[in-house]
Formats: structure tokens, C-alpha cells, sequence
């Protein structure tokens, strides 16, 4: 049995680079539970240059609660669903 190959949409690699960009990580460790309070990388600074770098990439500019709220790679992708952004 196989099963299909699922490619990642041009969203989906343009938030997974940013994340590896800013937070240092390799893409293969970027994934929905990557968080705030479990990625030594991601600390305050790192946060606010994840939020520039994704509004930036998105051509967004997230509200204050989103960026306050932006707590994980799933949680970014859930927020950037409200400007539009689809994966």
C-alpha cells in the first residue's frame, strides 16, 4: 500500500523558513508544538523579531493580541487564518 505524498503549500514553507531563520532551528524540528516556553531559542527578542520577520513575510501587520498570543507554530498559523492566510 502507499500512500500520497503531501507537499507543503507556499504559505506552509514560507512560515516554516521563518521560523527556522529566526528561532535557528532546522526545518525537520519546526513543527506545530514548537513554543515559546519549549524552544530555548524563542525567547522575548526572538519573539519580536518572529513577529517582524512573519509580518514581514505575509506583508500582515498582526494586532497587539495576536502577537501576544503567538505562543507556538500552530498558534501562528491559526492567527495568520484571520489575515487571510491559508495552509
Amino acid at each position: 500500500m502507499t500512500f500520497p505524498i503531501q507537499l507543503m503549500s507556499e504559505n506552509e514553507q514560507k512560515l516554516r523558513n521563518v521560523f527556522c531563520e529566526v528561532l535557528q532551528l532546522p526545518a525537520e524540528e519546526i513543527h506545530a508544538g514548537v513554543a515559546y516556553d519549549k524552544t530555548k531559542t524563542w525567547d522575548s527578542v526572538a519573539h519580536m523579531a518572529l513577529v517582524a520577520a512573519i509580518d514581514s513575510a505575509f506583508d500582515i501587520m498582526m494586532d497587539t493580541d495576536d502577537v501576544i498570543d503567538m505562543n507556538s507554530y500552530g498558534k501562528a498559523k491559526k492567527i495568520l487564518g484571520k489575515y487571510g492566510v491559508h495552509f
